[in-house]
């Protein structure tokens, strides 16, 4: 008696662990991504990614010399003309150095002078001499003593001069050390980026830039396309560009240059298939502000017609 429902028990069980078994393997709805990829409007399309930039490329600022920062004049933002001060070293070295030079300049100029007198006062005698050698007064030992001790004043004169012109050389080296701890702006922009802080010691080959600046009125594109894809590129293909993560305002680009040398990937979008050791090609594309913000260093996905 007790056999039989011990029997209906296990057949109702393995008919359960069956269904859910066979529920398990049935393939679940599709989950759609929460934000849409862009589609290319091209039925033949090469994909690249691409990097905003400001029109004729970022300028990376850095010092001509390693120095403690004095002080910063400018702020993230700020609109600079060519010539204008970015920010200043310390130069109380510089300084005193110019002032040494400016000082040594003054005593080689007055070695100068005295040289010159010197040797005006040896011709007046060379020439007293000379007459008087006319006159059978002198003696000609004395009229050659005469000339040789002019001979030796002009020698004077002349290494004079040339201590003087070595002062002049160096104390120009003095100014334009001291001129290149302030740090100038070498073309009109905006200033992008500013790692800078009064009081910091900057380095000329620091891994960031002390400052990072460009223009911004009008923005560029460096796409990135794979070596792989760099056959089908071809000069002047249309093309457009969504910002990352985004399929709506597409930007319509225009074509400006492709650069003749692929270079290994550095601009890398975070996805867990990407490939580190990829080399691109890359082309640059000039487009016009749209309605929406577009900002220097942001990433767009880029759409090349194959």
């Amino acid at each position: 008696m007790l056999k039989r429902p011990t029997f209906f028990f296990a057949l109702i069980g393995i008919i359960a662990v069956t269904a859910l078994v066979i529920r398990l393997r049935k393939p679940g709805p599709e989950q759609k991504p929460l934000v849409p990829p862009p589609q290319s409007p091209y039925a033949n399309s090469i994909g690249g990614r691409g990097l905003v930039e400001s029109t004729n490329e970022n300028v990376r600022i850095a010092p001509s010399a390693s120095g403690l920062v004095d002080e910063v004049k400018v702020k993230v933002g700020d609109v600079v003309s060519k010539g204008d001060v970015l920010f200043t070293l310390d130069s109380r070295d510089a300084r005193a150095a110019l002032q040494t030079q400016e000082a040594r300049v003054a005593v080689e100029t007055a070695r100068v002078a005295e040289a010159e007198t010197i040797l005006a006062d040896r011709r007046d005698q060379l020439d007293r001499t000379n007459q008087l050698r006319q006159k059978n007064v002198a003696s000609v030992d004395e009229a050659r003593r005469n000339e040789f001790a002019w001979q030796t004043a002009q020698r004077q004169r002349d290494r004079a001069q040339a201590d003087l012109a070595l002062a002049n050389a160096q104390l120009n080296d003095a100014r334009v050390a001291l001129d290149l701890l302030t740090v100038r702006a070498p073309r009109d922009g905006t200033v992008l980026q500013s790692n800078l802080r009064a009081g910091e010691y900057a380095t000329v080959n620091a891994t960031e830039p002390a400052m990072l600046l460009g223009d911004i009125r009008t923005l560029q594109l460096r796409a990135d396309v794979d070596e792989s894809d760099a056959p089908r590129v071809r000069p002047g293909q249309p093309a457009v560009a969504f910002l990352k993560g985004s399929r709506e305002d597409p930007v319509e680009l225009e074509f400006v240059r492709i650069e003749p040398y692929i270079v290994p990937k550095r601009s890398l979008s975070g996805e867990s298939t990407e490939r580190v050791d990829t080399r691109v090609l890359q082309i640059i594309y000039r487009f016009k502000n749209p309605s929406f913000p577009v900002y220097a260093g942001q990433q767009m996905d880029v759409f090349i017609e194959g």
